[in-house]
């Protein structure tokens, strides 16, 4: 079974910044894309970031501002998110997920196939 695996997860201070790292558990050179989204406690699960593989093209959501830049390391199978300027409002369990297929919203959750079983970030003010 795939397995997606984040790490990079923690405590942080606003304004600081954060690495996440997603590594898939098979060769990822026939997915679709690999993304980001988050859950704050009470709050629907939100895109972030996702990069589609064909030509590295980037979706971020509006909320961003520029502050989180989406990365990836095919040769190690891996995804990262880049978090700069971080907010006490980007506390959230992150999950890592991924596509195989085009077609459909990349801004949309349920047209993901896998997901990471998520790691939590959390910014003191």
């Amino acid at each position: 079974q795939v397995q997606l695996v984040e790490s990079g997860g923690g405590l942080v201070q606003a304004g600081d910044s954060l690495r996440l790292n997603c590594t898939a558990s098979e060769r990822t050179f026939r997915y679709y894309a690999m993304g980001w989204f988050r859950q704050a406690p009470g709050k629907e699960r939100e895109f972030v970031a996702a990069k589609r593989w064909s030509d590295s093209t980037a979706y971020y959501g509006d909320f961003l501002k520029g502050r989180f830049t989406i990365s990836r390391d095919s040769t190690k199978n891996t995804v990262y998110l880049h978090m700069n300027n971080l907010k006490p409002d980007d506390t959230a369990v992150y999950f890592c997920a991924a596509r195989k297929t085009g077609g459909g919203d990349i801004y949309t959750r349920d047209d993901y196939d896998l997901w990471g079983q998520g790691t939590q970030v959390t910014v003191s003010s």
